[in-house]
């Protein structure tokens, strides 16, 4: 369980959290939404440790982990993809799946997790991580490192950005997988309808604050008439 307690966060005098309170439990699958600057993507970076709130407490497992640095939140087993996956010059594929994993793990079994988020050519294993790649390339990497670990809980924030339908198409079917599979608690940061709709609950920030929280199948009308 991950718990959010009066969470605040202000930057350049202006308020970007307000009091947020939130309770993730286990084995669901968890949708952040929202307008533009409504802080979602501040709150993803704040339980990863990314950030630091003004205030507030974080409690995983009922450890609070609100001092922790973002290492040992990810020793803890607290897993985070980026917006924009981040390069990694000389770095092949298969060396980041390595130490993701933390193991000197087979060439077959790095296959396998590629394929778990849709690629399925050897070749990508001796790849470097960089520009040659691309965006949805970069994400689905990504987002197989942060499965590789067995993450208890898995943060993602806005896998959608910058990526084209196919690749989009692509992770949304990689979510759905996550949701029907994982018992970690699943996190994702998104506005897409395709991802709204894999959620056991749909959580909404406005203003920094808590606007509302329920099971998708109720609040995703509301949410696209908006």
């Amino acid at each position: 369980m991950l718990e959010l307690i009066d969470i605040c966060f202000t930057r350049n005098n202006k308020k970007i959290l307000d009091h947020v309170n939130l309770t993730f439990s286990d084995n669901k699958f968890y949708v952040i939404t929202g307008p533009n600057g409504s802080g979602k993507s501040t709150l993803a970076k704040i339980i990863m440790g990314i950030e630091k709130p003004d205030s507030g407490r974080i409690l995983f497992n009922g450890q609070d982990i609100t001092s922790l640095d973002i290492t040992n939140r990810a020793k803890l087993g607290i897993g985070y993809t980026f917006q924009q996956p981040v390069n990694f010059k000389g770095i092949k594929v298969l060396d980041l799946l390595k130490f993701a994993v933390g193991l000197n793990i087979s060439k077959e079994d790095a296959l396998n997790l590629l394929k778990s988020v849709g690629i399925t050519s050897p070749e990508y294993l001796d790849r470097e991580i960089n520009n040659s790649l691309s965006g949805g390339e970069l994400k689905r990497i990504e987002i197989a490192s942060v499965l590789a670990r067995k993450p208890l809980l898995g943060i993602f924030d806005e896998p959608e950005a910058g990526i084209d339908l196919w690749s989009f198409q692509s992770l949304a079917e990689i979510f759905k997988e996550i949701e029907n599979n994982s018992q970690a608690i699943t996190i994702v940061i998104s506005h897409q309808e395709r991802i709204l709709k894999i959620a056991n609950q749909i959580i909404i920030l406005a203003n920094g604050k808590v606007k509302k929280i329920g099971p998708a199948k109720e609040m995703l009308e509301e949410i696209l008439n908006d």
